[in-house]
């Protein structure tokens, strides 16, 4: 898949657990989990929102585009 997810590592640029992500977006750890291995399928807009809100980024430091 081209989209890669880079989740992981904005979360150890904030120093940021994967629990303590999950409570400040009130996401599952599970779906979290799938969305950090990059084998999510779609993720919603409220979602990334809620993501770069808690991580203080851009949608761009978390998704990129591989050719």
């Amino acid at each position: 898949m081209p989209i890669v997810v880079n989740l992981d590592v904005m979360m150890a640029k904030r120093k940021m657990s994967l629990n303590e992500l999950s409570v400040k977006v009130e996401l599952t750890l599970s779906n979290l989990s799938i969305l950090k291995t990059g084998k999510a399928k779609a993720i919603r807009f409220s979602t990334l929102e809620a993501i770069c809100k808690a991580l203080d980024c851009q949608p761009a430091d978390i998704l990129e585009y591989v050719d």
